[in-house]
């Protein structure tokens, strides 16, 4: 069984399939002023629809901190995104991973995309 930081790290760098595995069946997903997913089923079908958005999207991380222990993991990041046209936004997020037995039970996510101004 991946250790809470492994899926931690999966999870907020984009390798969703990596942490599908440690989702508990009743996790709740609150992705602050947004929306709450409820059960495992509907936060891999969130994930999925990410990943097909970012297919043709490479991602760089300028920060990727964690902080973990057996029962929570924080993961702290900042990433560009540049799609296939070359448009570029940078967004930086706060993820917050509760476990039980191994199993992830609450993720709650602060994101915001960063403003870049137009460069001259």
């Amino acid at each position: 069984m991946p250790t809470p930081r492994a899926v931690a790290e999966a999870f907020s760098g984009h390798r969703f399939p990596d942490a599908y595995g440690s989702l508990h069946p009743d996790v709740r997903w609150t992705q602050v002023g947004q929306e709450v997913l409820t059960g495992r089923q509907a936060v891999v079908d969130a994930c999925e629809a990410t990943l097909a958005e970012l297919v043709t999207t490479t991602v760089e991380f300028s920060r990727f901190l964690v902080v973990a222990d057996e029962n929570a993991a924080a993961v702290d990041v900042v990433g560009r995104y540049v799609d296939a046209d070359g448009a570029t936004s940078v967004g930086c997020s706060c993820d917050v991973y509760e476990f039980r037995d191994g199993m992830v039970t609450a993720i709650t996510s602060y994101a915001v995309e960063l403003y870049l101004p137009a460069l001259d």
